[in-house]
């Protein structure tokens, strides 16, 4: 199980507390959790990464193991923690605005 961490905003939208639990069928990578997450709350959908492209939306940045991972291909393998479900993969929110 990977554990999920998501900003206030995409929590209250899908309408959980706190972390989120994902069975990642596949190798957990960027795009498989991204996917099961979508899958298990598809009002989530185009929140995250755009519709078409599966790009990450511009004000969402991805954090592992205190790494970002925001500017890696969607095929990157998550760190052994983070499978194991030690750690937590997080979606942060950007602060942006003067």
């Amino acid at each position: 199980m990977v554990r999920v961490i998501l900003p206030q905003h995409l929590r209250t939208l899908a309408q959980v507390k706190d972390e989120v639990l994902l069975d990642v069928a596949a190798t957990a990578t960027l795009a498989s959790v991204l996917d099961a997450l979508e899958a298990k709350y598809p009002v989530l959908r185009g929140t995250i990464r755009d519709h078409t492209t599966k790009q990450r939306r511009a004000f969402l940045r991805f954090f592992a193991c205190q790494e970002d991972l925001s500017h890696e291909p969607p095929d990157t393998v998550l760190p052994e923690a983070v499978i194991q479900g030690k750690e937590p993969f997080i979606i942060l929110g950007a602060v942006a605005g003067g």
